[in-house]
């Protein structure tokens, strides 16, 4: 996965520094955008960030803020990366002689870091993949801190004015959860908030709940906040902004169930019914809901997921033969492998990279060092990185890269990946 030609900047760090949003609330920046509140009881701070130079990075701008104590440290959800950082906050605080801070979270998080150390090994592949790292960049950045206590619903720390709440938000993640300022009527939305589609049925990922989702964004929207801050993107700015933004977003949200459902009453199976479904420019053609990292296509087939089994409706699939005895088997029945490249490569100079890569799998899927073979994975990954350039999200760009990456070194099998 050395593909430096084609690989991504760092998307999740956002930079460095803070930015004042009202009196004693500002957005603290490193692993996207995290949150500082200046309360009666000390500070309260959203996310300890990824380890090393970004969150002494944060550290130190929260000290160029204020010397008060550290309070809390909250995790916005259960994502491991963004809390990385806990001990080195938890130090700071022991340097400078003051009480341990807390370490809040959702009550759901302790079971998220139990399945993500059960499953170490599968996480860290995973996200060497999909953030297009390389292989054992996540084996020491992902270190997993368990939270000194947990809250259900809603939390409160401070008193008078300078109080804030946590609220649980339940979005990308089910232990997600949101701060909101009461005085001031600021909101940090935390994951759930974010400047793009919201990032269901992430490929690599287990469901997220589409109708919870559109659930958080209205009940956050009930709140009459005059300033919302996202964790990725700039501040909504304005009581009627703010609305607007997650109203629409969780109408969008809804309309995606509906459809999904109705087309699946139909009969029709997942890929008819992403060939099928039109998204409605006036609800998906706005700046904030840009497939920028998710698409909507994710979330057509977690919903899809969501109330069907594994099986993709082919008989043939139920009770398959190992994948190498397929694709060797498939490589022998087509006798005109020279053919079968050259249609291949016609609608790869058609622009037609998806198809090209449905033709070209019949033979680069088949193990084995025949020159057709070889021929047929060297255009895959060719293909597969023309195929990156035509989506937008970065997670598929990213797919297609790395598995291009993948097979020009022989490694996809470790991965799984074919």
């Amino acid at each position: 996965m050395n593909n430096t030609q084609e690989q991504e900047k760092p998307f999740l760090i956002v930079g460095s520094g803070t930015e004042t949003v009202a009196p004693g609330l500002h957005i603290l920046r490193g692993q996207g955008q995290s949150f500082v509140a200046e309360t009666d009881v000390g500070l309260v701070v959203i996310d300890a960030g990824p380890g090393g130079a970004v969150t002494q990075g944060m550290i130190d701008a929260v000290r160029e803020l204020s010397d008060a104590p550290l309070h809390a440290l909250c995790y916005s959800h259960g994502h491991v990366g963004y809390n990385a950082g806990v001990p080195m906050w938890l130090a700071h605080a022991a340097q400078r002689g003051d009480a341990p801070p807390r370490v809040i979270a959702h009550r759901n998080v302790p079971r998220r870091l139990a399945r993500y150390r059960e499953t170490e090994a599968l996480q860290h592949r995973m996200a060497e993949i999909q953030f297009n790292r390389p292989a054992g960049f996540f084996a020491k950045r992902l270190s997993m801190h368990a939270p000194t206590e947990t809250f259900d619903e809603r939390l409160v720390i401070g008193h008078g004015e300078r109080a804030i709440e946590l609220r649980w938000a339940p979005s990308e993640t089910d232990d997600a959860i949101a701060l909101w300022s009461p005085a001031q009527r600021v909101l940090y939305g935390g994951a759930a908030l974010i400047d793009s589609i919201p990032n269901i049925g992430t490929p690599f990922r287990t469901l997220r709940d589409t109708v919870r989702w559109a659930d958080t964004l209205e009940a956050l929207a009930a709140l009459g906040a005059r300033k919302a801050v996202r964790e990725f993107g700039a501040t909504l700015e304005g009581e009627d902004q703010v609305r607007h933004v997650l109203t629409h977003t969780a109408r969008a949200l809804r309309w995606l169930r509906a459809e999904v459902v109705r087309l699946m009453n139909e009969g029709l199976n997942e890929r008819e019914l992403l060939a099928r479904i039109r998204c409605p420019d006036e609800l998906f053609a706005v700046d904030w809901m840009k497939p920028t990292y998710g698409d909507p296509a994710y979330i057509v087939r977690d919903i899809y997921r969501s109330e069907n089994g594994w099986w993709d409706r082919n008989p043939t699939s139920l009770h398959p033969e190992p994948p190498e005895a397929v694709g060797q088997a498939v490589a022998e029945a087509i006798t005109d492998k020279a053919g079968l490249i050259a249609r291949a490569r016609a609608l790869a100079q058609q622009g037609q990279w998806q198809l090209a890569l449905h033709v070209i799998d019949l033979l680069a899927t088949a193990r084995g060092d025949a020159p057709e073979l070889a021929e047929a994975r060297a255009l895959k990954a060719e293909w597969l990185r023309q195929r990156a350039r035509q989506v937008p999200s970065y997670v598929s760009r990213n797919l297609y890269r790395v598995s291009a990456d993948m097979i020009e070194q022989g490694t996809q099998a470790r991965f799984g990946i074919q």
